[in-house]
């Protein structure tokens, strides 16, 4: 995979606002790991929250597919999970679909952040679809864990959500190795081969804590159980999940920002709960706080997901300056500086459109 060291990308859309911002703008004051935060009716913000690498490049991805090709350009599943993103991109023109069934032969069509298996990049090429494959580089990298595993025969435990785009694309790219793990509750159920040849892996975006108990309960079963070589759980993730966990311990209420269908979203709200928060609730903007959430609370926590513009967290924060709570403190437990770089072929196509 390839990565680049580059500045920030900072944009004023909403599809294109993933950047955090410098501790001291839009009144958040910054607070760094282990001082002491006021106890006094506030709000604390986390840090890092937001875009991760992954999701910039593969929104970046979409925008510059249209300038370049102009619209529509199509994108098979939501580019990213988040619903206020996707509905920027339909209004710039990209066309998201579900199938590549939908997509005219000869057209260009880009494939989500969360991957795709063997059989869709062959559907692609049978109907002549120019692609950009804009699957994030560490999905890519269990993609590659999975081959090699199955190269090797092993039957591989795949922890994760049925249904979710990355373990449909995980799965395809080793139908006859890999199974999947839910929890812990599926591993009495689990079939081996050879119980000394099992190797397991994961969707990126779970709770760090809820895997490492699965993967505990898959290793009492089979004692050999091969791990990975590296993490699967992306850096992102529990970069935010740590994060969460620091601002939650004492706070009354947690506002986690992100959409319904984001995993590492849903799992924020989770591990804020088990973290100590009295209360946690998952909204995708500012409108979805219930102002009765409020009622006796000294403390709000605020973070968001992953593939979250920084401009739905501005809107929350506005919304409990508006209620009559100070400018937020922004407690930091992690600096990102991981940019990916976008993808060959369209790299390729720019660097082709600026010699011309």
């Amino acid at each position: 995979m390839t990565l680049e060291q580059a500045a920030p990308r900072v944009g004023g859309s909403v599809a294109g606002s993933g950047a955090t911002p410098a501790p001291g703008s839009l009144g958040v004051m910054s607070v760094e790991l282990g001082m002491p935060v006021s106890s006094r009716t506030g709000v604390r913000l986390a840090a890092p929250r937001g875009y991760c690498a992954g999701v910039d490049r593969a929104v970046i991805t979409v925008e510059k597919a249209l300038d370049l090709y102009g619209a529509p350009v199509y994108v098979r599943k939501q580019i990213v999970h988040n619903k206020h993103v996707v509905s920027d991109l339909e209004s710039r023109g990209a066309v998201f679909v579900e199938e590549l069934a939908e997509v005219p032969e000869g057209a260009t069509v880009v494939f989500s952040a969360h991957g795709v298996s063997p059989a869709v990049h062959e559907e692609a090429r049978a109907r002549v679809l120019k692609t950009i494959d804009a699957t994030c580089p560490l999905v890519t990298k269990v993609h590659h864990e999975a081959k090699r595993f199955a190269g090797d025969d092993y039957d591989i435990l795949l922890i994760g959500h049925a249904g979710h785009e990355e373990v449909e694309g995980t799965s395809g790219e080793a139908p006859g190795h890999i199974q999947l793990v839910q929890g812990p509750a599926d591993v009495p159920g689990i079939v081996v081969r050879d119980p000394s040849k099992v190797a397991w892996l994961s969707q990126t975006t779970l709770s760090v804590d809820e895997t490492l108990e699965t993967v505990e309960a898959i290793r009492q079963r089979f004692p050999e159980l091969l791990d990975p070589p590296s993490d699967d759980i992306c850096y992102a993730t529990q970069n935010r999940q740590l994060a969460v966990k620091e601002i939650s311990h004492d706070a009354d209420l947690v506002i986690v920002v992100g959409s319904a269908n984001s995993s590492n979203s849903v799992r924020l709200a989770e591990v804020a709960l088990e973290a100590g928060a009295r209360a946690a609730h998952r909204v995708d903007d500012a409108s979805e706080i219930e102002d009765a959430w409020l009622e006796g609370v000294e403390t709000v926590s605020v973070t968001s997901g992953a593939s979250v513009p920084e401009a739905l967290v501005e809107g929350v924060l506005s919304y409990l300056t508006e209620r009559g709570y100070p400018d937020a403190e922004a407690v930091h437990s992690a600096e990102e500086s991981l940019i990916f770089a976008l993808p060959p072929e369209l790299r390729r196509d720019l660097r082709a459109a600026t010699k011309g």
